[in-house]
């Protein structure tokens, strides 16, 4: 196995390369078709799962670049895929620059790619990462943990415009407005240094309803989308992600809130277009040509019996497509 991990400052805490099943495996495999003697990208490597079902699907010769900015995920899954010795290469990186990674290693292309979007279980279950409202701990929920801006910096600096806007843009949250104010009410009086303490604040503006979710949780995934510039990064790489694909190589991603999922829908439907060019004009003028075709006319969501199994896969919804061959 080559391991191509960038250096930084300390590894932080460490995790264990558990065995678990990643959401919609089998969905995955039949839309990616792993094949021996080609290679793939999995620009979110996470624990691996994913990335060891195409390894051995694609076995005795195919290879695999994996991507993560998560150097504690890079060293989980280097564990566990050990055993595919060369044909695994892995890099600590942001998908977005799996152009440049590919270049390096001399691929150009490649045959399938991956997108496994939002945050990993091992980033929930690790609370010192500050991710959840399950534990306490230090407001943090970076990926990169190399990152200089952070949740604790948001929460206590954002003046109350900005992040009543993140909570509305990247949360959704109806109350964006009210959260705001009641957070800025609490940073005057004190730093609010941890998850409890935040996820304390938007329940006693929300009132206790008896819900399975929890009332903070979409001011959570606003703050962790604007501390690691997710929808920047995912939209930077839908510009023009279908370049990586080799002439009937495919592309499967997998979201999990309706931003994400909005992003990649009218990116595979731009790039299924032969003409960019609005209704009225008599002849196309812009230049563009199809790039690929859709392999899933509609969303694709996990079946009951996954969510049964694994309740993560609950919002999950998967889309992709094939680079056309001529």
């Amino acid at each position: 196995m080559k391991v191509l991990v960038k250096t930084g400052r300390g590894m932080g805490p460490t995790i264990r390369a558990r065995r678990h099943v990643p959401v919609m495996v089998a969905e995955v495999m039949e839309l990616l078709r792993p094949e021996a003697g080609k290679r793939y990208l999995d620009g979110t490597l996470g624990m691996g799962g994913h990335a060891e079902q195409i390894l051995e699907r694609s076995s005795p010769d195919g290879q695999l670049l994996g991507l993560d900015r998560d150097r504690v995920a890079i060293a989980a899954a280097e564990q566990r895929l050990s055993h595919f010795g060369p044909r695994l290469f892995l890099r600590c990186v942001n998908f977005v620059d799996a152009g440049r990674v590919l270049e390096e290693l001399g691929w150009e292309r490649v045959d399938g790619v991956l997108l496994d979007l939002g945050i990993s279980s091992h980033q929930l279950e690790s609370p010192e990462r500050g991710f959840s409202f399950q534990a306490e701990a230090r407001l943090d929920m970076r990926m990169d943990q190399d990152e200089p801006l952070d949740a604790y910096r948001v929460v206590n600096t954002y003046p109350v415009p900005q992040l009543e806007r993140l909570l509305r843009d990247y949360g959704e949250e109806p109350k964006a407005r009210r959260i705001a104010l009641a957070i800025d009410a609490a940073r005057k009086r004190k730093a609010i240094e941890t998850t409890r303490e935040l996820a304390e604040i938007v329940a006693r503006l929300m009132g206790r309803k008896k819900t399975r979710i929890h009332p903070a949780t979409q001011t959570f995934q606003a703050l962790r989308i604007a501390v690691n510039r997710e929808l920047e990064g995912l939209e930077a790489f839908l510009r023009d992600g279908y370049g990586l694909l080799l002439p009937g190589g495919r592309m499967a991603v997998l979201s999990f809130h309706s931003l994400e999922d909005r992003l990649v829908k009218r990116a595979f439907q731009k790039w299924s277009r032969s003409c960019l060019c609005p209704p009225k004009i008599p002849t196309c003028r812009c230049g563009w040509s199809q790039k690929v075709r859709l392999l899933t006319a509609k969303v694709i969501f996990p079946s009951q019996e996954e969510v049964q199994r694994n309740p993560r896969a609950r919002s999950a919804r998967l889309r992709a497509v094939e680079r056309l061959r001529t």
